[in-house]
């Protein structure tokens, strides 16, 4: 009891530090690239927090699963390391002992992890695709930004304005590329504002400036000045949900659609508590080191397996999505070898545990002092 109580409270306590160093690098990661989308104009300035907000609730699962592999793995190793390990097997116990601690620590995160792959994550991607659809399907002039060329939403203009005044109706030094047929017309205006038409349409109306049309040099090519010049722009109404990716789409959708596509994010999904739960076993059996060396091969060498272990199930996800594997064959296989695998290093683990385990070396030394005494005691101490 006092062994498990110390144990969940490091187990606790180096999940808590992993969590928060992995949890920070996928935070700095996802601000930068969506800070430079945002100042590429790809998404709104105003959807950063929440953009950056789902894009992290899309990390959970695969920093749970590697915060609970690297926290047993950490804790495991530490007490070979100070030798503590070497009391723990002089007083009787195996290493199997471990098991029953490191699940009590260990389903909570495979729940958790389970709950955000099949519920969170794609809800958290269905929102992310809306406020992107949303700045994409956005009216025109509301897609301008000062001092950058923005294209229209029917790809036959290009805005340009230096600023803004007076909130967001009134813009200053407007140019505006319109292409017509296999010329375009060019105008550039020292203000435009924003007006109704009074059914649901919109007009950017332009004051002071000039309209240029043509090919400079040809006997077609115009140019006048204007006072007040109006261009009807796009106002279209954002239809959202219209085009929202498989892995946004709800686990209950995918049951009612049967395609290897749906399959396909299926296994994905449910992969992920499995990978979890036999990672969070592998790390006992993993987390052996000699006292004497260094423990960083230990915590390379695992995050190789993790990573190898990831890139295996999206091998198995593709064959399923491309139809080339049934998913029934498909999403047990793999989790089983490396299940196999853990029992394997279990019981070498074991073996080898055994054979240098204190008391063994004890015995073998009072027979071999038998043995020089006495051969006939020697072989009665044996029996």
């Amino acid at each position: 009891m006092i062994f498990s109580r110390a144990l969940y409270r490091e187990l606790a306590s180096a999940a808590g530090a992993t969590f928060t160093v992995l949890f920070t690098v996928c935070i700095t990661w996802t601000l930068i690239a969506i800070l430079g989308r945002a100042a590429g104009g790809r998404v709104a300035s105003s959807d950063v927090v929440a953009l950056i907000a789902f894009q992290s609730l899309n990390y959970l699962p695969t920093v749970l699963t590697l915060t609970s592999f690297i926290s047993v793995l950490v804790v495991v190793t530490r007490t070979y390391r100070d030798s503590e390990m070497v009391v723990w097997f002089a007083s009787g116990q195996s290493l199997l002992a471990w098991i029953r601690p490191v699940l009590v620590f260990g389903i909570p995160m495979v729940l958790l992890v389970a709950m955000l792959s099949l519920f969170v994550t794609p809800w958290a991607k269905m929102k992310s695709t809306e406020f992107v659809q949303r700045f994409e399907k956005r009216e025109d002039l509301k897609r301008v930004a000062p001092g950058q060329f923005r294209e229209s939403s029917s790809s036959d203009r290009v805005f340009f304005v230096e600023g803004s005044a007076n909130g967001s109706t009134v813009v200053q030094n407007v140019f505006v590329n319109t292409m017509q047929g296999a010329g375009n017309s060019i105008v550039v205006a020292k203000e435009g504002v924003i007006e109704p038409d009074g059914k649901g349409g919109q007009f950017l109306v332009l004051k002071n400036g000039r309209r240029y049309q043509g090919v400079p040099g040809q006997a077609d090519y115009q140019s006048m000045e204007f006072e007040r010049y109006s261009m009807r722009v796009a106002t279209k109404v954002p239809v959202l949900g219209t085009d929202v990716p498989l892995d946004a789409q709800p686990t209950a959708a995918l049951l009612a659609l049967d395609n290897q596509y749906t399959r396909s994010e299926l296994l994905s999904r449910i992969s992920s508590p499995i990978v979890c739960l036999v990672l969070v076993l592998l790390a006992i059996p993993l987390g052996f080191v000699n006292p004497r060396a260094g423990s960083s091969a230990n915590l390379i060498l695992a995050l190789l397996i993790f990573f190898t272990y990831n890139n295996l199930v999206k091998m198995v996800e593709a064959s399923v999505k491309k139809d080339k594997l049934d998913f029934a064959l498909a999403w047990w296989p793999l989790h089983l070898v490396v299940a196999v695998i853990v029992v394997a290093l279990f019981a070498w683990r074991l073996n080898v545990n055994h054979r240098y385990h204190p008391l063994v070396w004890l015995n073998a030394w009072k027979r071999r002092r038998l043995l020089r005494k006495s051969p006939e005691l020697a072989g009665g101490a044996a029996r």
